[in-house]
């Protein structure tokens, strides 16, 4: 099969499909509003997943599963082609998400009432999860130039170090920023952490959407000592709901314990339609991957010029990586609360800023760019007139 413009053009019709963008969508909001929010694609999958599937569900029996060396293998090949990393199998860990990923190394790595650092804006079960584990959140803001980029702050994490953090969660790329970080700041976050021993968890999970001249680089490859990164097929090949994620430990110390607390919390087997669809995936889904690429930079584009033109008082922050637009619409003068309120009368729907961090989000939207392009000027045409006329 060709995946032409045309392949990605034509979309996915996902209404009665139990889908939480377009169903949940609808109930709320009625039949014309318009999902750019939950960090899913209106693509298919590849069509190598959806035979494997096919394949594996006509075998009439779905007991217990072996979790055998194949998917391992296939995602360290994966990873190795992609991203220059190479890892054993062994250094692979099945979970069910990236979340339970977060909290597992939060549980391992730290004790209730420890110190967690996050840099907000930053997805939202980043905090969810530290606030759910009985930890205290220590937070150290990206700081945010004129242009609307984003980079870390390694004073604020020293310092919050210094105050006795000692596990750091990293989202790289960062989401929702749009940053692909380079080897020379995650060499000085490295750097950083072990004056005071900490640990990264790393949550890589948008590491197949970089776009040139940017490059994806695996935190792995920067040091391998007290770092896990977590990665999944879910973002990748649009496959989340079937439930499956990947902690990569080299450490052998550090992945013992991870291995432990999943352990004492029943974590021991996979999905097995999770790991049909992943195998295939990274198998066979390179050349749907390389299409989709091209078709989202220029998606990218499109949001870039219709903010430029129907929008002058907004900041779009420049997308290096992911398929999510960071919306600064502070110059409106309005909240975020307000700000959704206005755009679901529009008929838009886009994540609140604040889901990112109450303080650091104030004032933002972030729009989901995996779709059809047409829903790009359509999306920002409703957002403009939701500026425009107000409550």
């Amino acid at each position: 099969m060709q995946f032409t413009e045309e392949f990605f053009d034509a979309g996915l019709y996902r209404v009665d499909t139990d889908s939480v963008k377009w169903d949940e969508c609808r109930r709320a909001h009625g039949e014309g509003a318009l999902p750019m929010w939950v960090a899913d694609m209106d693509f298919p999958s590849p069509p190598a997943v959806t035979e494997a599937l096919l394949k594996r569900a006509a075998h009439p029996t779905y007991g217990y599963t072996e979790l055998t060396e194949r998917h391992n293998a296939a995602l360290a090949a994966f990873w190795r082609d992609r991203h220059g990393l190479s890892f054993a199998g062994e250094a692979v860990t099945l979970l069910p998400c990236v979340i339970s990923g977060l909290k597992t190394a939060i549980h391992t790595l730290t004790a209730p009432g420890d110190s967690v650092v996050i840099m907000s804006p930053v997805y939202g079960p980043f905090r969810f999860s530290v606030e759910a584990t009985g930890r205290t959140l220590a937070d150290a803001p990206l700081k945010k130039d004129a242009a609307g980029r984003y980079t870390m702050d390694l004073d604020a994490v020293e310092a919050r170090l210094r105050e006795g953090a000692r596990l750091v969660l990293l989202c790289s790329p960062h989401n929702p920023v749009g940053r692909a970080w380079t080897r020379e700041e995650l060499e000085e976050l490295m750097a950083v952490c072990g004056r005071y021993g900490a640990y990264v968890c790393s949550d890589e999970i948008h590491a197949d959407f970089v776009f040139s001249p940017q490059r994806f680089v695996p935190l792995l490859s920067v040091q391998k000592e007290r770092v896990v990164s977590l990665c999944a097929p879910s973002k990748t090949f649009n496959l989340a709901g079937l439930q499956i994620a990947s902690a990569v430990c080299v450490d052998e110390a550090l992945r013992a314990a991870f291995r432990k607390t999943l352990e004492a919390n029943g974590v021991t087997s996979g999905n097995l339609m999770g790991l049909v669809a992943a195998e295939a995936a990274y198998n066979e889904g390179r050349g749907w991957l390389d299409a989709l690429l091209r078709y989202l930079d220029r998606n990218r584009a499109a949001l870039r010029e219709e903010v430029r033109a129907q929008l002058p008082r907004a900041v779009l922050t420049p997308l290096e990586a992911t398929y999510l637009g960071w919306l600064d619409l502070t110059a409106c003068g309005l909240t975020c609360r307000e700000l959704t309120e206005r755009t679901e009368k529009a008929g838009v729907i886009f994540t609140e800023g604040t889901f990112f961090g109450e303080e650091a989000g104030e004032g933002h939207m972030r729009i989901n760019i995996a779709c059809p392009r047409r829903n790009i000027p359509e999306a920002v045409r409703r957002l403009k007139t939701a500026l425009e006329q107000g409550g």
